[in-house]
């Protein structure tokens, strides 16, 4: 308790001191007690923007609140563009924990000492961040990996914070006129069930190899291979990657790396994963890319830290790929039916209303290069218009969202006459006839072709089946027919008896009452 108590007491000094609560007192529901708050706290210094500090603020409270922040960034349906653009230049930049307790966490969690697992082990990390830290070492087969650990206690202190946090969220709901728009409760706990995800690395090894399975035959990405003999949820041994970071371009230029492909190949990528997979790695910055510079693999995209990563069904896809298209041929209208008809937007939606407000959005941005447009102001015009017409923001989109936009930052890097609408419209026209022409078709059946091969020679004895149950069917038809006549005539034959038993039995009563009468008369 008097832990939870201290943290509480730091939280509320650095929110004074970077002036957090003034970014809410503009929306408090009581103006006087807004008013007494400035007055109370006169001698602070808010002078920088409000998204600068409420970033600082993050940072100062560690990396839980960091991660918090990073999600925040990716939530424009709901933040302020100003605060959304400051959080997204969050980074993990967290010192590294003690060795000996990496150590202690691999010896306990793989069941031996490093120095016996492995034929060298570098106790210096390579990296760390706010949930893990790396090291490298080389298995005894003489196979180099880098091996990822867990910060210790790291789900006790994920809980204490984000039980704080809960707290918080019910404040600024109960406080601030926005508050209830923002969701707070929703996405702290939204954010609460991404920190517990990560804490498990299986599941991010697991991830790392569909990953690496879905792309195993590409010329353009590389994912490490998982070590699952040495794996377990809190230690997970990974093959090592060598390249060139992809924010150092300098560095990639020299190598003779061709950026202009290399960005192409980037937007590749980023449509294979959301429309042939429906899996895509969504934690794309520029710290978890590198660039091979392997003679063997030059210039293919690396692909490291899988702890986040979206899914999309069917439906999320065929919705894609149809607005895509629809802005690349700059069809609005049918962008906004497919709003409607999907049910993100309510039925009663003007679609001509829709159109204009979408076309608005849009147009602006066509045949334009990548550094004279902005996806993140796009992004937020959209936001607005899906407000306005009470639009939903799909939770499995926001992913997408968040992924769109990395893919953006890393565009402007490598190649800023970049034109990602004619570099991805071909694709996605090529997917769409896969998806929905004679070659969708034919893949179609192949892929049912087993299931097809199974029912076929069953077909005859199924069809016997059929008819011989439509036959019975038919008999007992008949046969219910004969019984309901069968209990029509009962019926009739009862009602006779009915009748002329009671009216007997009515007849005989009144005579004996007659002679009765008669004799006491």
């Amino acid at each position: 308790m008097i832990l939870k108590f201290l943290r509480l007491f730091k939280i509320i000094r650095v929110t004074l001191r970077y002036g957090i609560d003034e970014i809410a007192i503009s929306g408090l529901k009581v103006p006087r007690t807004a008013r007494l708050i400035e007055t109370l706290l006169f001698w602070r210094d808010l002078s920088a923007p409000r998204g600068e500090r409420l970033r600082k603020a993050l940072e100062d409270l560690g990396p839980i609140f960091v991660k918090l922040g990073q999600v925040l960034s990716t939530r424009r349906d709901l933040m302020p563009p100003d605060i959304a653009d400051e959080l997204a230049k969050l980074q993990d930049r967290v010192p590294s924990f003690d060795p000996d307790l990496a150590i202690a966490q691999i010896t306990k969690s793989l069941g031996a000492h490093p120095d016996t697992l492995f034929a060298s082990f570098e106790r210096i990390p390579v990296a760390s961040a706010s949930i893990a830290q790396v090291h490298f070492a080389t298995l005894k087969d003489g196979r180099e990996v880098a091996v990822k650990v867990l910060r210790p206690g790291m789900k006790d202190t994920i809980d204490k914070d984000v039980a704080l946090m809960q707290v918080a969220a019910g404040w600024l709901e109960a406080l601030w006129a926005d508050g209830k728009r923002l969701k707070a409760k929703e996405v702290v706990g939204e954010f609460d069930k991404y920190l517990h995800d990560e804490l498990d690395l299986m599941r991010e090894a697991a991830n790392g190899s569909q990953l690496r399975r879905n792309f195993q035959n590409s010329d353009l990405l590389l994912v490490p291979e998982m070590y699952w003999d040495y794996c377990s949820s809190s230690v997970i041994v990974m093959e090592r990657m060598n390249g060139i970071p992809i924010s150092q371009i300098d560095k990639l230029q020299a190598a003779g790396v061709d950026l202009a492909k290399l960005s192409r190949d980037g937007v590749t990528i980023f449509f294979t994963q959301i429309f042939r997979d429906g899996f895509f790695h969504a934690d794309m910055h520029p710290g978890n890319i590198l660039v091979s510079t392997d003679p063997t693999t030059f210039g293919r995209y690396i692909a490291l830290d899988f702890g986040i990563v979206g899914t999309l069904n069917d439906f999320d896809k065929d919705y894609l790929s149809q607005n895509f298209l629809a802005f690349f041929q700059r069809d609005y209208k049918r962008v906004a039916e497919a709003h409607i008809e999907s049910g993100w937007a309510p039925k009663d939606t003007r679609v001509d209303e829709l159109e204009a407000a979408v076309r608005a959005c849009c147009e602006p941005i066509f045949d334009r290069p990548l550094k004279d447009i902005s996806f993140g102001q796009v992004l937020l015009r959209l936001f607005q218009t899906s407000r306005r017409f009470n639009v939903e923001v799909q939770p499995q989109l926001v992913l997408l969202q968040k992924t769109l936009l990395n893919i953006e930052g890393l565009g402007r890097q490598l190649d800023p006459e970049l034109d990602l609408w004619k570099t991805a419209k071909p694709y996605l026209e090529r997917w769409m006839n896969e998806q929905v022409g004679w070659r969708g078709l034919i893949d179609k059946l192949k892929a049912e072709a087993p299931r097809y091969s199974h029912i076929f020679p069953q077909l005859p004895r199924l069809a016997h089946q059929a008819l011989s149950r439509a036959g019975e069917q038919n008999n007992s038809n008949e046969m219910l027919a004969a019984l309901l006549s069968e209990q029509r005539s009962t019926n009739t034959l009862l009602k006779v008896i009915i009748y002329f038993g009671g009216g007997l039995f009515a007849g005989v009563i009144a005579a004996q009452l007659l002679l009765h009468f008669y004799f006491i008369g």
